[in-house]
């Protein structure tokens, strides 16, 4: 929901910081607020005046009418204030069919006036306008004030006149020095509504005293959609729930993890001592799963209301599955034990597998508890990828699991698995699978249309369109409006902006199927990127599509185009759509994104009116009109397309708020009748771009359009126009009409459904109300969303036999070849991988080393050492010898700039070059002369020992041999000045190491060659070898394998590596900040050796 209720604490704290700021002149509001941890000796010293000022207190939870409920302690003083709130804080209140405990309060001064002082302001935001309602009286009796009010309408993106406000709203203030002061404050109290994005402003009441204005009471929401403008203005907004539902600690863990995300994560406790727990993908799936259990008579028994859609990630939906899980399994246990019902429409472009796995991880982790709860599954689910999720699902049940798990897919109504876990249907043991992503193959359900078409030839009946149908009536009395056209045709051309290549592709892939001459996606508008080209496939073959960095370069290289898909950000929607309207080409707009501000949706609205463009959206996937045009992801994988028959034209169109819905109906449509002829999902937010009306009334005027359906839901009013036109004759063909959200009258509390615009502000926005008005109307409403298949299936077959509809051929679509990457995602291919890994996986949501995740690597504190143990290594080291990784890097880490690699280093580095190519240039040196002796001198030793050599015995063969000792020897230390760093290598290797015969064989040897020459003692090299030969052999953690493996591939020569490019990065640093010029060698130290004579 965008617009959220704010406390009045929260919303007086705005306003005085903001309100006078427009020239109000209005007192600043004193207050202070009370909970059950308020300290109230620091509340008297943080405000003085509670001490010394009668004072009003009242509870701060959203309650209404707190006057008349004698909620309001008035003209007492500190000590009774506490006394007042000690009597009520945390006890229950009942208020209507709520139950809550009060918990907060606020304190401010009393006022003392008389009652011709106060008065009444509201500011409200709607579609077209704002509206500001004024009475010159106000308080606790005002009565009917929507009856008493006087209304002034402020068009979307309009100044405020004071004269107006003068002249139409204050008609009944007489003096004219208050009416200039009200004036002022009313059109200061409106520039702040605007600019703070709210949504809803009362103050009930305001009171005129003779020489200033107080504000009392106050109600306010804001758009919380605007947080990414307002919060510096705004600071930090806690949203309370509604009174009689408690905030929980698990419910802002999702509302974080929502805000974390590009998903859309929802999650409200209605019963956490319930029995029937729901996990729904999809925000219009998720309300109508809640009314269906509702119906059922599951009401007093649902835990929960929430939803997870938008394409989580593995690790998101895991995190979910597990907050609903603790909370189902830490409640009481239940008799009849606990059901939970994991369901969902027909996803558009969620990788339903992906999203399964995470909830399969948390079920294996809550598997104990779900048997002790004795919790029986349902699961329904379809879209991308859909079989393998199930599969997964149904194997993990049927081998791991330990409780009732069954699994349907799009074969089974989407609601049927409610009346399953209630009890009130039959399980199947076996449902049929009607078709297979991995085949393509057309769904055999089509055996319907021809049971249909039988039925209607033996009756004779079926002829041409019945010319009654109401075509002409609608063309004549249309709504003028420049809506009333089609939009999409068999040559729709469309930009889309943002970088969705999978969204793009799916749009050329349906094109292709539906036997479109041409792609229907000309150009791509991305201003993050250079002009361009970008790859896509157009059937069998490769084509290129241009990207652009600018709109105006975009729509001048291709003017036929007249659609802009827009796949914006919400930051930056409003931004590139307002552009686009200033080219006269773009006839249509979808826009995708969600939690676009509402003030920007509706100036949004107006400019496309302005200039006859029609917006779909924002919040939506789209639409689509089968064998034409579809926008994004509309429709899902091609699989559904194929089985929803969308590649070709039927008779049926629709119209939804909800985009995971529209494809449930193209689903339930194409068993129902012969198809869909179009369909638009007009976006979940409270100001869609275009309304219900819109679309019906061009379905209306399109004689191929036989049918139409209309899925509407709780909140707002726009059903209401439907049931005017169908009273008035604008509309004349059948429509079958279903608002969800019928369960919102059987909840004590208000629920916020998954989409911006669902929720009801008044009894006329239930769905109830708008179901019996639709019905009233003449449109036909089913009983529940259960039977609406079966009421469009019924409409449809009178249509077949009165001759009205001749159902569609079929016509077998051209194949289309799977993408690579998704066959390999649905495992119906192989192939060689190009490379193999086994120490690190990046591709989760969590960076493992050698099958450590990340976080557990830093929670560990490992260290370097471990790290290197990990990726090295494959494995965790004890932890001296990730000492000793460490202790060797910063030995080797650096030995001064004249050694060859940091010469190299700093002769790159002042020549100009970058970091990468300096530290290459001295990492070139290593070898067996510099610093790579490591793995010669642990081979040799290592031979040496293995054959039993005596030290004396190896020094003489390689004497014998004319070969060096590696690792014996020091141009600079000796036996009387011995090297620090190998001493301190040494003694910890000694004292840490479990067995080190290797390192004292070494020091055997190095007794003898300092005998000959005191300069030949084990060096760095020697000690770090033999060191790291024995952890090899002797940690316990290799097999002699696998040590000897280690040694023979050059792995010990790694540490010097590693250690020395710190020294080398020093040194290049060191140039860097020292601004050293090009270095040339002097002359005076090369020895120029020249022939004397050229012969």
């Amino acid at each position: 929901m965008s617009a959220k209720a704010i406390t009045e604490a929260t919303g007086k704290d705005i306003l005085n910081r903001h309100l006078n700021n427009h020239g109000a002149s209005v007192a600043t509001c004193r207050f202070a607020t009370v909970n059950a941890e308020t300290n109230w000796s620091q509340l008297s010293v943080d405000h003085p005046w509670l001490l010394t000022t009668p004072l009003v207190v009242k509870p701060d939870q959203l309650i209404k009418r707190r006057g008349k409920l004698g909620l309001i302690g008035v003209k007492k003083n500190f000590e009774e204030v506490k006394q007042w709130i000690g009597e009520r804080i945390n006890k229950d209140q009942k208020i209507g069919n709520a139950v809550g405990k009060l918990r907060n309060f606020i304190i401010e001064p009393f006022l003392p006036h008389t009652d011709d002082e106060e008065m009444y302001v509201c500011i409200y935001s709607h579609r077209a306008a704002d509206t500001i309602l004024f009475y010159h009286q106000g308080g606790v009796d005002i009565g009917d004030v929507d009856a008493k009010a006087v209304k002034l309408d402020v068009p979307v993106n309009s100044k405020l006149a004071q004269a107006d406000v003068k002249s139409k709203l204050l008609k009944e203030v007489t003096d004219s020095a208050k009416k200039e002061r009200i004036a002022n404050f009313i059109t200061a109290l409106y520039a702040t509504f605007v600019d703070l994005y709210f949504t809803y402003l009362e103050i009930n009441p305001v009171v005129v005293t003779a020489d200033n204005l107080y504000i009392l009471d106050l109600a306010a929401k804001l758009d919380s959609t605007a947080d990414f403008i307002c919060r510096p203005k705004w600071g930090e907004i806690d949203y309370p729930p509604p009174f009689g539902r408690d905030a929980y600690p698990e419910e802002a863990y999702i509302a974080d993890l929502d805000a974390k995300s590009g998903a859309s994560l929802k999650l409200t406790i209605l019963n956490r001592n319930g029995r029937i727990w729901t996990m729904v993908a999809g925000g219009g799936a998720s309300v109508i799963y809640s009314d269906t259990i509702c119906d059922l008579g599951g009401a007093t028994e649902l835990a929960n209301y929430g939803e997870y859609s938008g394409a989580p990630s593995e690790q998101q939906t895991y995190e979910y599955a597990k907050t609903i899980l603790t909370l189902m399994t830490s409640s009481p246990k239940h008799p009849e034990g606990k059901v939970l019902i994991t369901g969902g429409g027909i996803a558009n472009f969620t990788n339903v597998a992906a999203t399964f796995q995470g909830i399969i991880t948390a079920l294996r982790e809550f598997q104990p508890k779900l048997v002790e709860h004795n919790v029986s599954i349902f699961v329904r689910r379809a879209g991308p990828n859909y079989q393998e999720g199930l599969r997964r699902m149904r194997d993990f049940g049927a081998t791991l699991l330990g409780v009732p798990l069954h699994v349907f897919g799009p074969e089974t109504h989407m609601t049927a698995i409610c009346g399953m876990a209630l009890g009130k249907r039959p399980i199947p043991q076996v449902a049929s699978v009607e078709f297979s992503t991995a085949n393509f193959l057309l769904p055999g359900g089509q055996q319907a249309q021809a049971d249909l078409k039988s039925a209607s030839e033996a009756s004779g009946e079926i002829g041409g369109s019945d010319e009654s149908d109401g075509t002409s009536v609608a063309t004549s009395q249309s709504n003028g409006s420049h809506l009333n056209r089609k939009f999409f045709s068999n040559t729709t051309k469309a930009i889309v902006w943002g970088m969705q290549q999978r969204a793009v592709q799916s749009m050329l892939d349906f094109d292709f199927i539906c036997r479109r001459d041409e792609p229907s996606v000309v150009a791509m508008v991305y201003p993050f990127t250079g002009d361009h080209k970008q790859k896509y496939y157009w059937g069998h073959k490769e084509i290129l599509i241009p990207v652009y960095k600018k709109m105006s370069d975009a729509i001048h290289k291709h003017k036929e185009v007249d659609v802009m898909v827009n796949f914006a950000s919400m930051r930056s929607a409003y931004e590139s759509t307002l552009e686009v309207l200033e080219f006269p080409e773009i006839r249509t707009v979808a826009i995708i994104a969600e939690g676009i501000p509402e003030n920007m949706t509706r100036k949004l609205i107006i400019e496309a009116d302005k200039k006859g463009v029609a917006i779909i959206g924002p919040a939506t996937v789209g639409g689509v009109k089968p064998g034409c045009f579809k926008i994004g992801n509309t429709g899902g994988m091609l699989d559904n397309i194929l089985h929803s028959k969308l590649y070709r034209p039927g008779s049926v169109a629709y119209v939804s708020r909800s985009g995971g819905m529209s494809n449930e109906l193209n689903n339930i449509i194409s068993k129902a009748t012969d198809g869909v002829i179009e369909g638009i999902a007009i976006g979940g937010d409270r100001y869609p771009g275009s309304t219900f009306m819109d679309h019906i009334l061009r379905y209306q005027a399109d004689p191929e359009t036989k049918l139409i359906v209309l899925l509407g839901e709780v909140g707002g009013t726009e059903e209401y126009d439907v049931c005017a036109a169908l009273k008035d004759g604008r509309i004349t063909k059948p429509l079958v009409a279903w608002c969800i959200g019928t369960c919102a009258s059987m909840f004590t509390s208000e629920v916020q459904f998954g989409h911006a615009g669902s929720c009801a502000n008044s009894d006329r926005e239930t769905a109830t109300a708008k179901n019996k008005s639709l019905r009233e109307a003449g449109a036909y409403v089913p009983d529940s969303f259960d039977t609406l298949g079966e009421l469009i299936h019924s409409v449809y077959g009178e249509l077949v036999k009165t001759g009205r509809i001749i159902p569609k051929e079929e016509v077998p679509p051209p194949t289309v070849p799977m993408d690579y990457s998704w066959a390999r995602e649905l495992g119906l291919i192989r192939k060689p991988a190009s490379f193999m890994t086994s120490i690190c996986d990046e591709r989760g949501q969590e960076l493992i080393y050698a099958g450590m995740p990340i976080s557990e690597v830093l929670s560990k504190d490992v260290g370097i050492g471990g790290v290197i143990s990990l990726l090295w290594f494959q494995r965790c080291l004890p932890s001296y010898v990730c000492k000793f990784f460490e202790m060797c890097l910063m030995v080797t880490a650096d030995h001064g700039p004249a050694v060859s690699g940091a010469h190299n280093t700093i002769v790159c580095a002042r020549a100009g070059k970058d970091l990468v190519s300096s530290v290459v240039s001295g990492l070139l040196t290593i070898g067996d002369r510099f610093g790579g002796a490591l793995d010669g001198s642990a081979r040799q030793f290592s031979e040496a020992y293995d054959t039993n050599l005596h030290p004396m015995e190896f020094v003489n063969k390689m004497r014998k041999e004319g070969k060096l000792i590696l690792g014996i020897g020091h141009r600079v230390k000796s036996i009387n000045n011995p090297d620090v760093r190998v001493k301190i290598i040494k003694e910890f290797v000694l004292e840490n190491f479990p067995a080190c015969p290797l390192l004292k064989y070494a020091l055997e040897v190095e007794k003898i060659t300092t005998n000959k020459k005191p300069n030949l003692i084990l060096n760095v090299d020697g000690v770090i070898a033999t060191a790291f030969v024995d952890m090899l052999r002797n940690s316990g953690s290799f097999t002699s394998e696998e040590a000897q493996e280690y040694i023979n591939v050059g792995a010990i020569n790694s540490l010097f590596v590693l250690g020395r490019s710190i020294g080398f990065i020093g040194h290049y640093m060191d140039q860097k900040r020292l601004k050293q010029g090009l270095y040339r060698h002097p002359w005076d130290d090369i020895s120029y050796v020249i022939p004397e004579q050229y012969n």
